[in-house]
């Protein structure tokens, strides 16, 4: 985890939206600060997309407060944003290079630069020699690279991705991901939203988990996780429910076929717990692991609310 400053480069205050009589976001509230990605998560239609419009000055909040650096929300410098929307918008009949020159213009960013670096990203997302091409001619993951492109040309001081992997096969998602993280190591603050769960858990310094528009979890992914059952055991072979419920810290069991997943209690000893396993226990394969972001994810969109321990509510 890195070493975060104190004051955030953006800050959100108890923003409230409503579109007629639905309320979509309340009371939200999150920081970024610089060099640092914050994943914004939530299923389809818990707010996140509002949250970013009110970030951006798209949508205007009802209540609260958006501020970047010193700046209100009506007085952001949006030079200093780079926004990859979820829903691509590069005109289709313009060339590559046109297209990119235009959008560093209306950042004011000098021409004769904004050149040097679309030719400098274009050879290093393997579109060398596409400047020419027009949008339309580009496959769907060569159009993503060309969008990304154009939200960071401008080098700015903040980066708003949205679902920026849709698209990708892994080669490119990994070429992403590298330049994700070079640069928030150079001091972008970056906001990722994301449903790729194992992306987000390799990526992100901190997360923000929206629900029916409210905050859910907020905090690193060692604080998110440390409301959730530390452990998960795996085993494969035919064993019972009641030989497995007799193993101790057990706090619930999956079974389907002959896999089962025995959830553990908080604070377990693992050596420990493994040499209390019996002796006539059926184990063709076994692991053990952490409970995963996607699993958390699953248990609070879904209201299961199987994975907290102790308390009703959510990690604030």
């Amino acid at each position: 985890m890195k070493s975060l400053p104190k004051e955030p480069v953006l800050s959100v205050r108890k923003l409230g939206k409503s579109f007629k009589d639905k309320r979509i976001i309340d009371n939200v509230s999150l920081e970024v600060h610089k060099g640092e990605i914050l994943a914004v998560l939530g299923p389809n239609g818990a707010g996140k997309s509002t949250t970013i419009r009110c970030i951006m000055g798209i949508l205007y909040p009802d209540e609260g407060s958006v501020t970047f650096h010193h700046h209100s929300s009506q007085e952001i410098p949006r030079h200093k944003i780079g926004y990859l929307p979820e829903e691509r918008g590069l005109y289709k009949n313009v060339k590559i290079m046109d297209v990119l020159l235009y959008l560093a213009d209306l950042k004011n960013y000098p021409a004769k630069k904004a050149r040097q670096r679309a030719l400098d990203y274009l050879k290093k997302f393997g579109l060398e020699g596409k400047e020419n091409a027009v949008i339309e001619e580009l496959s769907k993951g060569m159009g993503q690279k060309v969008q990304f492109i154009a939200s960071i040309i401008h080098e700015p001081e903040l980066l708003i991705l949205d679902e920026p992997f849709s698209g990708l096969d892994p080669v490119s998602q990994e070429l992403f991901k590298k330049e994700i993280r070079m640069l928030a190591e150079r001091g972008t603050s970056i906001l990722l939203s994301s449903h790729q769960m194992n992306v987000v858990e390799e990526l992100c310094d901190r997360l923000f988990m929206i629900h029916r528009g409210q905050k859910v979890l907020y905090g690193t992914m060692d604080e998110v996780k440390a409301e959730y059952a530390n452990f998960k055991c795996s085993i494969r072979g035919h064993n019972t429910r009641d030989l497995l419920e007799q193993l101790p810290d057990v706090q619930r069991i999956d079974q389907e076929n002959d896999l089962s997943v025995i959830y553990l209690k908080p604070d377990v000893q693992m050596p420990h717990w493994i040499k209390c396993l019996p002796d006539h226990l059926d184990i063709q394969e076994l692991s053990i692991d952490r409970i995963s972001l996607h699993e958390i994810f699953i248990d609070i969109a879904a209201d299961k609310h199987l994975l907290k321990n102790g308390a009703d509510s959510h990690a604030q």
